[in-house]
C-alpha cells in the first residue's frame, strides 16, 4: 500500500493511538498474569511470547519502566508492570554459555547481549562494552569501553556513556547527557514500585560519581567528579540557603541547572565534635551559567 501523508489530528491517528493503547493494555494483563503465576509460568510458551514482546518494546523505546508524567509530583511515573515483566524474563530464562569475542560468559538466555548495525547510528566503540537485551539506545548514543548498560535502561539521543560507566537496570537517561568515566547510575528492579534513577536532558555527570536509590537529577544539572547521591543524602543548596532531602513520598531531587560538588560538614555532637570529624555532604555551589556552559562545550566535539 502506498504511503499517504495525513494532517495532524487526522481521525486515523486517533484510531492508531487507540489500537496501540489496546495492545499495550493486553500485554500488561498478560505480564501480570504470568508474573503472578510464579514458577508455574516456566516453560509456558505464552509466557515467553509475552516477555519477548515486552523486551522488543523496551529495545524499541516504546515501553519504559518509567515515563515522563506532568501530573506526577516528581514529573515521572513508574510503570511497575514493566518491571514485573523484566523480572518475569529472569524467571523464564535458563543459563547458557555466551561467546563474545575473547570473553566467555554464562547468563540467562532471555537476556543476551544486544548487537547493533551502522544504520541505527549508535556508536559502540571497540573494547569490551556490553548492552543487555531489553535496553534502549537512541540514535546518536556513544558507548566508550568498557561500559555496561543493563536491561530496562533507556538512554536518549546524543548521550555519551564513557569508559567504565554503568547504567543500571531501568535507569532513565535523557538527551545529550555525558556520563563521565566511572560514573555509576544505580538500577532498581525491586521493590517493584520504587522509582529508578533518572538523569534528565543536558546533564553532565562527572567522573567517579554515584547516583543511586531513585534520585532524580533535573535537566542541565552538573555533578562534579566524586559526587555521591542517595536517598538518604542531604544536599546543601547554598544559593537558596536550604537543604534538599528525600521524603517518604518523593526521592532526592537535584534542581535544574544546579552545580553540585562533594563537600563536608562538621559533626556537631560528641565524640565526633571533639575529634574534629566531618561527614561527606554534596553541596550546590551555584546554578549553571555561561561559564559552566563553556566548560562543557567539549562534549559536542566528542560526539
Amino acid at each position: 500500500m502506498p504511503f499517504v501523508s495525513r494532517a495532524a489530528g487526522d481521525p486515523l491517528d486517533t484510531i492508531e493511538s487507540l489500537m496501540n493503547s489496546s495492545s499495550t493494555n493486553a500485554l500488561e494483563q498478560s505480564i501480570e498474569t504470568f508474573f503472578a503465576a510464579g514458577p508455574s509460568a516456566i516453560g509456558n510458551p505464552d509466557a515467553m511470547a509475552a516477555f519477548l514482546e515486552l523486551r522488543e518494546g523496551l529495545e524499541a523505546g516504546t515501553l519504559r519502566s518509567a515515563s515522563p508524567d506532568p501530573n506526577s509530583p516528581t514529573g515521572w511515573r513508574v510503570n511497575a508492570w514493566v518491571k514485573r515483566g523484566i523480572l518475569l524474563g529472569f524467571r523464564l530464562g535458563h543459563l547458557e554459555a555466551v561467546e563474545g569475542g575473547v570473553l566467555h560468559c554464562v547468563d540467562k538466555h532471555t537476556y543476551p547481549t544486544r548487537k547493533f548495525t551502522p544504520e541505527q547510528n549508535i556508536r559502540i566503540v571497540t573494547g569490551g562494552s556490553a548492552v543487555r537485551a531489553g535496553a534502549y539506545l537512541a540514535p546518536g548514543v556513544v558507548v566508550v569501553p568498557p561500559a555496561y548498560i543493563n536491561t530496562g535502561a533507556y538512554v536518549d539521543e546524543g548521550t555519551m556513556v564513557d569508559s567504565h560507566a554503568l547504567v543500571g537496570s531501568c535507569a532513565q537517561i535523557g538527551k545529550r547527557v555525558h556520563l563521565s568515566a566511572a560514573a555509576q547510575i544505580g538500577g532498581v528492579l525491586e521493590p517493584i514500585n520504587a522509582g529508578p534513577v533518572i538523569i534528565e536532558d543536558d546533564c553532565l555527570i562527572g567522573g567517579n560519581t554515584g547516583v543511586y536509590e531513585g534520585t532524580i537529577v533535573r535537566s542541565r544539572a552538573v555533578l562534579a567528579a566524586g559526587t555521591i547521591l542517595t536517598r538518604g543524602t542531604p544536599v546543601y543548596d547554598l544559593p537558596n540557603n536550604k537543604i534538599l532531602k528525600a521524603t517518604p513520598e518523593t526521592p532526592l531531587i537535584i534542581p535544574s541547572g544546579a552545580v553540585v560538588v562533594p563537600g563536608s560538614r562538621a559533626i556537631q555532637t560528641e565524640p565526633g565534635k571533639s575529634l574534629g570529624l566531618s561527614v561527606y555532604t554534596p553541596i550546590i555551589v551555584k546554578y549553571r551559567d555561561e561559564k559552566t556552559d563553556l566548560s562543557t562545550a567539549l562534549e559536542d566535539l566528542l560526539r
